[in-house]
């Protein structure tokens, strides 16, 4: 768990990576080193930024690979001007946003024997999914236990996201679960 000042310095990131972002087209430069420790460590995220209660973009990573500071500017840039779903963050926009940060636990490969088996398991709320087969991927915060909070809604929205029918099933499926610390 951050203590509250980092929580607030990478809301701050975020915000000061958005608005880099619209004057010179990239994230705002950071220097790992010039932060305190708990940021430097490799750690996933996601940037969530919302207008109005309406997303507005989401972008993020799922395995830690970079230092906390660096995943949160560039997630917020991206999720800003890069989210395929939405067109690039005008700069009237920009006063508007909401910005939600869910920081990962490193993800654990969880161990079912069937749908109803892993249906049993989950936790809704607390749980994020990472479902993998066949070469495709998709995930779901816990947030959208909100929007979806019967497991297997849930698991059938999961598998239209990575691309597959609601009903899909292989035994070769893998099902990975994390939470996250969120910071609003």
């Amino acid at each position: 768990m951050l203590e509250t000042s980092l929580k607030h310095q990478l809301l701050k990131l975020a915000a000061a990576s958005i608005k880099y972002g619209l004057q010179h087209g990239s994230p705002i430069p950071v220097d790992p080193s010039e932060y305190p420790s708990p940021l430097q460590q490799p750690r996933a995220s996601f940037v969530t930024l919302m207008i109005k209660q309406q997303l507005r973009g989401c972008i993020g990573s799922l395995e830690a690979y970079r230092p906390l500071v660096e995943d949160v500017v560039e997630n917020a840039f991206a999720a800003a001007f890069r989210d395929p779903r939405f067109h690039p963050l005008q700069t009237q926009e920009y006063e508007r946003l909401h910005y939600h940060i869910s920081i990962l636990t490193p993800p654990s490969p969880m161990q079912f024997q069937s749908e109803a088996d892993l249906l049993a398991q989950l936790r809704p709320g607390i749980d994020g999914l990472i479902l993998a087969d066949l070469g495709r991927r998709g995930t779901f915060l816990p947030s959208v236990w909100e929007s979806l909070p019967e497991p297997a809604d849930f698991l059938r929205h999961l598998k239209l996201k990575a691309g597959f029918s609601p009903t899909y099933w292989s035994p070769s499926l893998t099902i990975q679960r994390y939470t996250v610390e969120d910071i609003e």
